[in-house]
């Protein structure tokens, strides 16, 4: 697919999945049975837009459950199911959020490079994962928060939830106490880090990116590397933003499938099942190699 036509779908599902729209102006959450359902990516809840749930919050209460013994197994077989089947294509594709990065970081700015030890950082959202989605919700019998992945840290609820309902309900204000006062730095922090970083929250942060890239080795949808055309001449790698060397690692774990590295000039890189994409038009010319 191109890609245009790749921000197209990621616009069409962030207004797909938000279009309740009647909840924007009444300052109300839909509570329907589309809200058993869950969306790909990542989406608040409690966002008055939203028709379905978001995977987090309700692997977080499902955790929760478990303890006293209502133990849910329907997240972890979606989870489990659209990371098989996607991994990450997931994340750049269907996640709202992750198209609020993009946008942002078409606006024309130096660029920053995030590499070498920079790099580590990825493994934070392994951190996130564990302590904040697993680990704290599964000690909400002992007073920890259910959600506190949502509670403490995630900056999508104030963009999607708090702050289009202050909007909609001035006198709501006064009630917002610390956590959205830091939740609401740490989203503008993130916003402006995005000028220069490409997507920072899903590559550092992002605890559903975590979950999903732990599918990317072994998922359907996924990239292949024709070793006997490849010549290594980092075609590939120059055309991602996360810098992946991608004729060895095709199926990274960072990677995020937008499908802009596929401009092999000797058609070595291709998707799983369908052959040479068509919009391979950009790359380097016939014979040139990458000194390294």
């Amino acid at each position: 697919m191109s890609k245009i036509s790749r921000r197209v779908i990621q616009v069409i599902t962030a207004i797909g999945i938000n279009s309740y729209f009647i909840g924007f102006t009444q300052g109300s959450i839909y509570k329907g049975n589309l809200k058993k359902i869950c969306v790909p990516g990542l989406n608040c809840s409690s966002c008055p837009g939203a028709w379905g749930s978001c995977p987090l919050a309700m692997l977080q209460t499902s955790i929760a459950d478990m303890v006293s013994s209502q133990f849910k197994l329907f997240i972890f077989g979606f989870l489990a199911l659209t990371g098989v089947i996607l991994g990450r294509f997931a994340c750049g594709w269907f996640c709202p959020f992750g198209l609020i990065q993009e946008l942002i970081y078409k606006i024309p700015v130096p660029k920053w490079t995030l590499g070498g030890k920079f790099k580590r950082l990825e493994n934070l959202k392994y951190v996130i994962l564990i302590v904040f989605v697993l680990l704290l919700p599964a000690l909400g019998a002992y007073g920890m928060s259910s959600t506190a992945f949502c509670k403490y840290l995630c900056p999508v609820e104030v963009l999607e939830a708090s702050l289009p309902m202050m909007m909609v309900r001035p006198s709501i204000i006064e009630t917002m106490g610390f956590l959205f006062k830091w939740k609401l730095v740490f989203l503008i922090t993130l916003l402006l880090l995005a000028l220069v970083v490409f997507k920072p929250f899903c590559r550092f942060i992002c605890p559903l990116g975590a979950i999903y890239s732990l599918f990317n080795p072994i998922s359907l949808y996924r990239l292949e590397v024709d070793q006997d055309k490849c010549t290594q001449c980092g075609s590939c790698q120059d055309h991602c933003k996360f810098a992946i060397k991608v004729y060895e690692e095709p199926n990274n774990r960072e990677c995020m499938r937008c499908n802009e590295c596929l401009v092999c000039p000797t058609e070595a890189l291709t998707i799983k099942g369908y052959g040479k994409p068509k919009n391979i038009s950009r790359g380097y010319p016939e014979g040139h190699t990458r000194s390294f």
